[in-house]
């Protein structure tokens, strides 16, 4: 299984005990499945090695991936690379209504992306789709029918929810429940042939309707339902419940660890006693898979729900799944993440079983980490003013252009040279609007009448006024530049400012659209307590300007990241950036300063 190299060992969690343990007594010693390929047992095709273990990422083809799923991702796949195990890719598609090729397609790139695959180190593809084995599910929900574990229920919804009681009241036994099994296996095959409605019937595992856990009051286990399912086509009109489907899946495959989140650990108990049913009628393999829980990713100024993901995006609230303020994969690897970071992150945040929300700052963190070491500097002026040195043309001639240059990077590694940016100085120049302030505030070191600063990697300026248009606003900020007479270089530092700021020529600077995204929601828990998270959609989540950009820019290609001096990390936008046309859209702050 190919993972990244120099992922380092996260800290010990109450998972990685329990994966030691099994492997120390040996619990993980599959017996191989004996029935051919037909019998949907794809295990059959690839030796299964008893030493190792098997996790499994199962995601629904309904959406795209979001930052929740990055941690189930780093998760299963972390684990199979640190324990020489295997980590499978498998689709749960039970759900043709919302699922889709489209997602299926993006699902395999997003896990690509972060640095995962999922082969075995004999080359086997562990790459599986729940719809492979439909034949199988039928033909085990034909074994529990005929075992008197299963009844075909013609109650309607309305009628099956009332009699299912709650949590202080048992529920009612169906009308329908003590029929033969020979009636139930008939109406089941009524029921696969199309001879019903949708909705008509369902077929209900028969466990306990006085159960205290209610996910064990006869739970549905097929439904009709007439969709075109995008692997199958319309060759089925029944489809198996994901409670059903999941459990039979992780048996097949011989997954030794079953990891998902907490809002499944009460439906466990039905995964013990499928496997443990089908296994007494041989169907399956022993010993059987386990199932462990784990605290899903509750990160602070955002939703994980797909079905609000969709919203946002079929409302056009959103640009679309890779709206790069949205917490999908794709959304973050526009926006400018890396997969670096975002594996960082789910280390760092850790595994247990506690509910607790983490911080969006802990993510743009990892962001930092990573981009600091290589993402190359450059300055941009986002609010630009236009500059006049008046004194430019009698201190150097008119059209005069003075080369200057700034390191690329901080420092470099020992041994190795810094690239340099090169850009050029003259009369007119973009600096910030903020830069100047005409009644400065305490402690105010930028441009005001009188005082001095150095154009950063040029020559020190002495402002002398600005000028206005008829609405008012300040259009042209002046200054005398003030060259180094010992050295005529600029940079040097002969003549003293308290103060340097970032600029781009005039003459060489380079038009760019700039996309100031921030987060998408006002509140930390936008949807939690039953809050309408529509109302708490940030009005500032995305500013676009048209900046000014120092020449080096324009060799930006796509997915190039910079660190703009001042202002955070930028991306070159993967979609619409162009050399005809740059976008680049802010990834994160130098620090966070959303509590500001």
């Amino acid at each position: 299984m190919s993972t990244p190299d120099t992922a380092p060992t996260p800290p010990t969690n109450f998972l990685r005990q329990i994966v030691e343990t099994g492997l120390a007594q040996g619990t993980h010693a599959h017996k191989r499945w004996a029935g051919s390929p037909g019998d949907g047992a794809h295990q059959a095709q690839a030796p299964v090695d008893p030493a190792r273990i098997r996790t499994r990422f199962p995601p629904e083809p309904n959406g795209y991936l979001h930052v929740g799923h990055a941690k189930s991702i780093c998760l299963n796949f972390g684990l199979a690379r640190d324990y020489q195990g295997v980590c499978h890719l498998r689709f749960d598609d039970t759900n043709p209504e919302k699922e889709d090729q489209e997602y299926v397609d993006a699902i395999i790139d997003a896990v690509h992306w972060l640095g995962f695959d999922w082969k075995d180190p004999d080359g086997h593809e562990n790459l599986y789709y729940a719809s492979s084995y439909f034949d199988f599910m039928y033909r085990a929900a034909e074994y529990l029918i005929e075992s008197g574990n299963a009844y075909v229920d013609e109650q309607t919804a309305e009628a099956m929810r009332a009699s299912r009681g709650d949590f202080g009241k048992p529920g009612m036994n169906s009308p329908f429940r003590d029929r033969t099994p020979a009636e139930n296996l008939a109406r089941f095959r009524e029921m696969r042939d199309g001879r019903h409605a949708d909705g008509a019937m369902v077929l209900r595992a028969r466990i306990d309707m006085a159960h205290p856990n209610i996910n064990l009051r006869d739970p549905a286990i097929y439904r009709i339902k007439r969709a075109e399912h995008h692997a199958t086509g319309n060759h089925w009109c029944i489809y198996p419940m994901y409670t059903f489907a999941h459990p039979i899946e992780d048996a097949l495959e011989c997954i030794t660890h079953s990891i998902c989140t907490l809002e499944f650990e009460d439906q466990r108990p039905f995964y013990d006693w499928l496997l443990d049913h089908l296994a007494a009628g041989g169907l399956i393999a022993t010993p059987q898979p386990r199932q462990y829980e784990f605290a899903r990713l509750n990160l602070t100024y955002v939703v994980t729900s797909k079905r609000k993901l969709k919203h946002l995006v079929d409302s056009g609230t959103v640009a679309g799944w890779d709206d790069p303020r949205m917490p999908t994969l794709v959304g973050l690897r526009r926006r400018g993440y890396t997969p670096t970071a975002i594996r960082a992150f789910c280390d760092r945040i850790g595994v247990t079983k506690d509910y607790s929300w983490i911080d969006y700052a802990t993510l743009e963190g990892c962001l930092r980490e990573d981009l600091e070491p290589f993402a190359h500097r450059a300055m941009a002026v986002l609010d630009p003013v236009k500059l006049v040195l008046t004194n430019w043309d009698a201190v150097f001639g008119a059209g005069h252009l003075e080369p200057c240059q700034l390191p690329a990077l901080p420092h470099g590694a020992e041994g190795q040279t810094i690239p340099q940016r090169h850009f050029q100085l003259g009369r007119e120049v973009w600096i910030e609007r903020e830069d100047f302030a005409e009644t400065p505030p305490k402690g105010y070191k930028r441009l005001f009448v009188g005082n001095k600063v150095r154009l950063k990697g040029g020559y020190v300026i002495e402002c002398t006024g600005a000028a206005r248009a008829a609405d008012g606003q300040i259009v042209e900020v002046q200054a005398l530049v003030i060259p180094d007479t010992k050295s005529g270089t600029p940079g040097a530092d002969s003549v003293k400012a308290k103060a340097a700021i970032t600029w781009v020529g005039a003459a060489d600077g380079v038009r760019a659209e700039v996309r100031l995204y921030d987060r998408l929601f006002t509140d930390p828990q936008p949807d939690a307590g039953g809050k309408d998270y529509l109302a708490l959609l940030n009005p500032d989540s995305l500013k676009t300007t048209t900046a000014w950009v120092e020449p080096s820019l324009a060799q930006a290609r796509p997915d190039d990241k910079f660190q703009f001096e001042r202002h955070g990390y930028f991306v070159a936008d993967r979609v619409d950036h162009t050399a005809q046309g740059l976008v680049f859209n802010r990834i994160a702050g130098l620090k966070d300063s959303w509590g500001k």
